[in-house]
């Protein structure tokens, strides 16, 4: 079976490779009412990663769209893909990523009920925490409407929902948020800019330029799948590096000989899941061995037909193309309002002009019209239109042209350790399986009280999709922490056909974990104390730790039936000879010692 690879091998003295942890910014819930039932924006969970999109086309080729993320000067960069045949080369766009990216991200909604008659309007219960920049949630408390670069700064502007009790406290906690130092601004200085409907710009220093990402770029030869070859990687990898990938077909993607992942969703805190997402995630393939991926989404192409470069872009680009300009700076100036945040503008724009030595290419992309009539200065206005069209335009819309081609995208997201790539990825089809919705919906029940309690204090409880109800007493404070349970709900094995062979089965265990947590943290139970864990009071079982069945274990129907039941924390295991995944005495005692702790905290 011929697989397409992709090979990355370092360089004497050069960093080829920078794994980043998620850069995620969560949004709270907003105050919108509807009816007695209040809704929140969703939280996007917005990896930074290793990004790639494989195309199976229907002619007996893959195309691969690769983005890279690097640490360290740019000219010790060094990139070697092997590839089968003599491939079609040519180029994407970070922006055509981060648009698919931001389109597909996991979102976590937590929508608010209460129970009882509160007998108030608890606006400070939805105040805003963060949101993704690059995506504003309609109806959140905090819009970007616009951000970009200027001299040495990255800059936003910000816009905030009026009808909050206090939309100046809202956008102070954004920006702290958001990483701006604010120590010294105060809500009163911004509420009257604000009560006037005023937006906010928000600066900072932009970072160097030894972080970045080098343009993606598109390749299309003969293969069959997609396999991306990890393991040469392990030589540069950072810890827990993120590897994202979107796989487009007929019909959803599997990974052949990595484990499919479904997460705990009880471990992710769902006020502000961008703190906790990929240390799930991370904890999850940790307990599959290091080797597994999560299926984020999966569903057709249709509602992506406008999502990298959308008809309206495209109109705009024909209409400025179609134009005659008498003075060419001034054809420039038009193009880079338009596209200029694009890459490969500047690249466009070099080629097309020709400076005197005393100019230098930065000094005159900052003020072009400043120095167009200079000596010397030579605009090539065909050159530019060519180039603009072929570096900047066409990369966009040859990607979105991959989205439609295909009627099927899948979403897989992972991360990995050094120790952990051993093996490559491979990815293959089944048209058995189920869409996966990148949005996750739960329940906040506020409890309330004719005390006139303060709502952020008032006993909840989140009923989650997965079926479990997780109690708390304090809003935005969820009460289960990252060790306090195993991260994957269910470990499968999938084959071409059918639903997966279920190697490990996590679902009551976990459910028994969430009530005692529950317990303890309403103040009506303590299994420390008289009843420890260890001696199994609700029995999650002591039976001895199974490892999990080498990759294809699905091939084997009585390792497949062995793994498929519950069989309490024993189910929590690794491979032989793998350091990773807990075993039941391990998950006990930390659960005991963690019950403990939050039970004297309450207390």
């Amino acid at each position: 079976m011929q697989r397409d690879y992709f090979l990355r091998t370092p360089v004497l003295l050069a960093l080829l490779w920078l794994g980043l942890t998620a850069a995620q910014l969560g949004v709270a819930s907003s105050a919108r009412a509807c009816g007695g039932f209040f809704c929140s924006a969703a939280n996007p969970v917005n990896q930074a990663a290793e990004q790639i999109i494989f195309v199976d086309n229907p002619d007996g080729t893959v195309t691969a769209v690769i983005q890279i993320m690097y640490e360290g000067p740019s000219e010790s960069f060094a990139w070697v893909l092997p590839i089968p045949g003599s491939p079609t080369v040519g180029v994407s766009s970070e922006q055509a990523l981060n648009r698919l990216k931001q389109a597909t991200n996991p979102l976590y909604q937590l929508n608010t009920v209460f129970d009882g008659d509160c007998g108030f309007f608890p606006p400070t219960a939805f105040g805003a925490v963060t949101l993704d920049s690059a995506s504003a949630a309609e109806g959140g408390s905090v819009t970007v409407v616009d951000q970009g670069s200027v001299g040495p700064y990255d800059y936003k502007v910000i816009s905030v929902d009026p009808n909050l009790a206090d939309e100046a406290q809202v956008a102070v906690d954004w920006l702290v948020a958001n990483g701006y130092d604010v120590t010294d601004l105060g809500p009163e200085v911004l509420r009257p800019y604000l009560a006037d409907g005023l937006n906010l710009i928000a600066f900072r220093l932009s970072k160097g330029n030894d972080t970045g990402s080098i343009r993606p770029i598109m390749l299309t030869y003969e293969s069959t799948l997609p396999v991306i070859p990890i393991r040469p990687t392990a030589v540069a990898a950072t810890e827990d590096m993120g590897v994202l990938t979107w796989v487009l077909g007929d019909s959803r993607a599997i990974p052949e000989n990595y484990k499919g992942l479904e997460l705990n969703e009880a471990l992710i805190d769902w006020f502000n899941p961008g703190n906790n997402y990929d240390e799930v995630v991370s904890r999850a393939a940790d307990e599959a061995g290091g080797q597994g991926f999560v299926t984020e989404f999966a569903g057709t192409t249709d509602a992506f037909a406008d999502t990298v470069w959308a008809s309206s872009e495209a109109q705009t680009f024909q209409d400025f193309s179609s134009q005659s300009f008498a003075d060419p700076a001034v054809m420039v100036q038009r193009a880079a309002d338009n596209w200029a945040w694009l890459d490969g503008f500047e690249d466009a724009l070099a080629t097309a002009v020709t400076l005197p030595d005393s100019l230098s290419f930065d000094l005159f992309r900052g003020c072009i019209q400043c120095y167009a009539d200079d000596p010397g200065v030579e605009i090539n206005a065909s050159i530019f239109l060519r180039e603009l069209y072929e570096q900047v335009i066409k990369p966009m819309s040859d990607t979105q042209d991959l989205l439609d081609s295909r009627p099927y995208m899948t979403r897989l997201y992972t991360t990995m350790s050094a120790d952990e790539m051993t093996m490559d990825p491979a990815f293959d089809f089944n048209a058995d399986l189920e869409d996966v919705s990148n949005l996750h919906t739960a329940d906040r029940v506020v409890r309330c009280d004719d005390q006139g309690t303060d709502p952020n204090l008032l006993p909840w409880s989140v009923e989650l999709p997965q079926g479990d109800a997780v109690m708390g007493t304090e809003f935005g404070i969820w009460p289960i922490a990252i060790e306090d349970q195993p991260a994957a709900r269910r470990i499968l094995q999938y084959t071409q056909a059918g639903q997966g062979a279920v190697l490990q089965d996590r679902t009551n265990t976990i459910e028994k974990m969430v009530a005692l947590q529950n317990d303890v943290t309403m103040g009506t139970g303590d299994p420390v104390a008289g009843d420890p864990v260890g001696s199994d009071p609700v029995g999650l079982g002591n039976d001895p730790v199974d490892p999990l069945p080498p990759a294809g274990g699905g091939d084997n129907p009585a390792a497949a039936e062995a793994g498929s039941s519950d069989s309490g924390l024993c189910s929590v295991g690794a491979p032989p000879g793998s350091s990773r995944g807990p075993t039941q005495a391990l998950w006990a005692g930390v659960l005991g010692a963690l019950l403990l702790r939050r039970r004297q905290r309450i207390a």
